[in-house]
């Protein structure tokens, strides 16, 4: 009896609030698209441009996914990975998010699903950036696509910790796989990301405090000299490396002026010996004289030089060689 009235009531009360509901409708909380300003972590410039931002807010943190521009033939998109990490219930109706250090079972996971069918080695290579040491893994595919998979956790010392501070912490993962780039280009993306984000409160501070200014400035016997040989140390190379320009030089003169006043110190060049040979366009040029050429064929049979051969009638007979005479 006491079953059936509670059953009763139950039924009641349901009526009732179906009766006093708005019948809005009500988007879950969930992942959701931002806009790409509003990346937490922002490639360098002149690096893969952003694709899209998915977001999704967790109790603990906000965590997001950021496309980039992929051109290779590696399955997979190219991303940018970030986890923020803060207070237990900064996001009210959602749960928090686990997190675990970074150890090399994981990673190696993470790296085999990275980039499928494409063989990757870890680098034992120690390496850091503005905001600390990160570690890469890389590979070239069957086609020659270079990829890497970086990772990196960026948070305070334990030292820090123990002063009831700097509690936050950040997570990045990083793919990348290009089929023009080297593993140095892609490296310098790891180099060149800028981290936006920031958390609420400077107890949540990931990266403890400010280092102190270096010890010898400002004192004595501690010379600081300008940089010399034009060196300045560096971030490595983004993006791709532009093609060598093409300089053209132009083409020095092959002859010179006979009437240009010849340079001091210099000896002047020898006459030409022979004729000489007329440039390319150049209307050829003759030794003969102008009487000459104008003089008609009697003249020129006139000047002729030579000697006369008789005639055979001339031969032999005084009174034809005197009328040959004439």
């Amino acid at each position: 009896m006491h079953l059936r009235k509670t059953i009763s009531l139950v039924a009641v009360a349901g009526m009732m609030a179906g009766c006093t509901s708005t019948g809005g409708v009500r988007q879950p909380s969930g992942p959701e698209t931002v806009a790409p300003e509003k990346a937490l972590v922002l490639p360098p410039p002149g690096g893969p441009s952003i694709v899209s931002v998915v977001e999704r807010k967790r109790g603990n943190g906000v965590e997001q996914n950021i496309s980039l521009f992929t051109s290779s033939s590696v399955p997979g998109q190219n991303f940018l990975k970030v986890q923020f990490f803060g207070a237990s219930g900064a996001n009210p109706g959602t749960g928090d998010a686990g997190f675990s250090m970074i150890n090399e079972s994981g990673i190696a996971r993470e790296v085999a699903r990275s980039a499928p069918g494409v063989p990757m080695a870890t680098s034992a290579t120690f390496l850091q950036n503005s905001y600390g040491p990160f570690g890469y893994a890389s590979g070239v595919s069957r086609a020659g696509d270079t990829c890497i998979y970086a990772w990196q956790q960026i948070r305070s010392s334990v030292a820090a910790n123990t002063q009831a501070r700097n509690f936050g912490m950040i997570q990045l993962r990083l793919r990348l796989c290009d089929a023009r780039a080297s593993e140095r280009q892609l490296l310098g993306i790891v180099y060149g990301y800028t981290v936006t984000g920031t958390f609420d409160g400077e107890i949540w501070n990931p990266y403890g405090h400010a280092p102190p200014a270096d010890a010898a400035l400002g004192g004595s016997g501690q010379p600081i000299y300008p940089d010399e040989g034009g060196y300045r140390a560096s971030p490595m190379p983004i993006g791709y490396e532009p093609a060598p320009a093409v300089v053209s030089r132009p083409r020095a003169a092959l002859v010179r002026s006979a009437s240009a006043a010849p340079v001091q110190g210099v000896a002047p060049l020898p006459a030409p010996v022979g004729p000489r040979v007329p440039l390319p366009g150049e209307t050829p040029q003759t030794n003969a004289k102008p009487d000459a050429a104008a003089a008609g064929p009697d003249d020129q049979s006139a000047r002729a030089i030579g000697a006369a051969v008789p005639s055979p009638d001339c031969v032999g007979d005084a009174a034809m060689t005197a009328v040959c005479r004439r």
